[in-house]
Formats: C-alpha cells, sequence, structure tokens
C-alpha cells in the first residue's frame, strides 16, 4: 500500500484533534495540529499583552510580533501524544484556555498570519505518510490531499464535548458561554475572507453526533486504507 497525505477538517469541538492523532498513530504517520499553531500564536500575544480578553485585535501589533513566536511539535512519551511548544516551552494545556478560545479566530483571520502558518503546514505536508487537521487543510493548505475529511456535530453535543475537556483541564466554564463561543467560532471562521472554513467539493463528511470514538476511528481509518490501496 502507498502512502497519502490524509487532510481532516470541521467545526470546534468535533473530536478533530483525537481523531487525527488516533489516525495518524494506527497508520504510523506524520500529526500535525494546525489549530494549535494558531492558538499558540494568540497565547503568545496575550502573554505579552499585544492583545487582551474582550477588546478588538490590533492585526499591525501581532504581524509585528510574528518573528519572534517559533512553533515546535514534539511526541511526549508520558503522555504518548503530540504536544505543541511555543518557543521552547510546553504550552499544550495553556493554548487550550477560554482566554485563547474567545481571540483564536480573530488572530486566525489576519492575512500575514495565515500567511506564516500555511507557508509552515505546506512544508510538514509536502511529502505522504502525514495527517493534518484544522479549518481550511483541505481547501486551502492541503488542497492535493489524497483523503479529505469534513468532520460535523450537533451543536449540544460538542458543547457538552468542549465541557468535559475543559473540566479535564481544570477550567472552569458555563455551558450557555461554551455553546456561544463555539457558534461565534464557527461563523467568524466560516465568513471570514481569508480561507474561510468549508467543505472541499471532494472531502467525505463524519458526522459523529452518534458515534464512538472507536466507531469514528474504523471509519476513517477504511476510508484511509481505501485510498492506500488504489
Amino acid at each position: 500500500m502507498k502512502d497519502i497525505i490524509i487532510a481532516i477538517d470541521g467545526y470546534s469541538s468535533c473530536g478533530k484533534s483525537t481523531i487525527t492523532r488516533d489516525l495518524a498513530n494506527a497508520l504510523g504517520y506524520v500529526y500535525v495540529d494546525t489549530g494549535a499553531m494558531y492558538r499558540a500564536v494568540t497565547l503568545y500575544c496575550l502573554e505579552k499583552g499585544i492583545i487582551q480578553e474582550g477588546r478588538a485585535v490590533d492585526a499591525g501589533k501581532v504581524i509585528r510580533e510574528l518573528l519572534n513566536i517559533h512553533i515546535d511539535f514534539k511526541h511526549s512519551i508520558e503522555t504518548g501524544k503530540t504536544e505543541t511548544y511555543l518557543n521552547g516551552k510546553n504550552v499544550e494545556n495553556d493554548i487550550r484556555s477560554m482566554a485563547v478560545n474567545e481571540l483564536v479566530s480573530p488572530v486566525s483571520a489576519i492575512h500575514e498570519v495565515r500567511k506564516v502558518m500555511v507557508y509552515l503546514q505546506r512544508k510538514m505536508g509536502a511529502n505522504p505518510g502525514v495527517v493534518m487537521d484544522g479549518r481550511d487543510i483541505g481547501t486551502t493548505v492541503l488542497p492535493h490531499a489524497d483523503l479529505k475529511i469534513f468532520m460535523t456535530a450537533d451543536i449540544k453535543v460538542r458543547t457538552q464535548r468542549r465541557m468535559l475537556e475543559l473540566k479535564e483541564r481544570g477550567i472552569k466554564a458555563k455551558e450557555q458561554e461554551v455553546e456561544r463561543n463555539l457558534l461565534k467560532r464557527d461563523q467568524e471562521d466560516m465568513n471570514r475572507e481569508e480561507s474561510p472554513l468549508k467543505q472541499a467539493p471532494d472531502a467525505v463528511v463524519l458526522d459523529n453526533t452518534n458515534l464512538t470514538h472507536e466507531e469514528q476511528l474504523a471509519k476513517v481509518l477504511r476510508w484511509a486504507k481505501e485510498k492506500m490501496i488504489g
């Protein structure tokens, strides 16, 4: 079987990162979490006071800091997961905070930010044997991907999943606030001028509203192996 390039897109809290990571592990492929890259940029800007909660994002200030932002992914032997590093520091938990959730969409909509991130992502996904997830992978970053998957789920289910994720990370949040944030992010990402969130014409849809993780993984593994054989 030949190695292939796999692109996974979809709405917030559909479990993209989890299914992408597990698919990569099952195939022995490289996993790239592009959403974590935009979150890392947002976290950096928050920590430096370049952007602040509840305020409009100053694109000029963010752009001026791009050369100071270095993002890496490292595999953790302890957790068995790929973790995000920002300027040498493990920020895997920090980038999942509600403060980052609120500002990551406007930061990622900045043309220069996307230009730099897409350049890095294309380098990471240049060769077969990679699984990459995000919001514009099948349409913008890797339009040549052999297999494109678009993930979706009911908003109530997605809200409960995000609530559980936040709880596991020790972050307190109200259900209404989480649902509002998810819908807001989706609207911002679908309506931005730069690489909007949308389903690629040749993508297969994975609605996991009523699917267990095991059922999802079995589906995407089957799709991947069909492409690898073909």
